[in-house]
């Protein structure tokens, strides 16, 4: 092995085992000591490829949040395409935003649904500088999601799917973070196959929600 492939695979190592510890742990509660441990790898190791923990963690998440949003932008030009000018639906552009990201989540052999919950983790606590990392990365994907959305709704008030669209963040992140919320209401009596860890049923079952919230009939607010 060379030494280009050498380093190419220890950085891939770092990086695969970062992702699954910040998932597990979350990004404060991880230290460099443990990531190069798990890794097999010492300090210097990440100190070359990463310089820091702030940036191994937004190499993490930029390696898989580029074929991501690409994947975003793809499924809404062949969306735009085909409608030839006339407003999408508004259960295509929830698919196509949310959908994507739900997909990835089932994709377990690509690491996707290690990812997913790691973003998912990452957007309910996120970091100062995570925070202003994921807007420059958002930015084109958001920017066309969100004129489709003012296209598709255009009886809505602008503030207002802004409003429910960051609801429809807040939902999906805590949803994909894998938390134990739904467990501490056991006492509902939650089928087995009803878990939060089928994401087969996850899928339909958040999609349904998220697009009844952005078809809600608008609040009536107090003078």
């Amino acid at each position: 092995m060379s030494e280009q492939q050498a380093g190419a695979e220890t950085r891939a190592r770092i990086l695969d085992t970062a992702e699954r510890l910040f998932m597990a742990q979350g990004y404060e509660r991880t230290s460099l000591r443990q990531i190069t441990g798990a890794a097999a790898v010492n300090l210097a190791a990440v100190n070359y490829h990463f310089d820091s923990k702030e940036n191994l963690l937004r190499e993490v998440l930029r390696r898989r949040l580029g074929a991501l949003n690409e994947e975003r932008l793809r499924v809404l030009d062949a969306l735009e395409r085909a409608a030839a000018g006339r407003p999408l639906k508004p259960s295509q552009i929830v698919d196509g935003f949310f959908g994507a990201l739900l997909r990835m989540a089932a994709a377990e052999e690509s690491g996707g649904r290690t990812f997913v919950r790691l973003l998912g983790r990452t957007l309910t606590d996120p970091a100062e500088f995570v925070q202003t990392f994921l807007a420059e990365e958002y930015r084109e994907v958001m920017e066309r999601y969100k004129a489709a959305l003012f296209l598709a709704l255009p009886g809505v008030p602008r503030a207002e799917i802004v409003w429910r669209f960051h609801f429809m963040l807040g939902a999906t992140s805590y949803a994909l973070a894998g938390t134990d919320a739904l467990r501490i209401v056991t006492d509902w009596q939650i089928e087995a196959e009803d878990v939060i860890d089928r994401p087969d049923r996850l899928q339909p079952r958040l999609m349904s929600f998220l697009l009844g919230g952005l078809r809600a009939p608008l609040p009536k607010f107090s003078s």
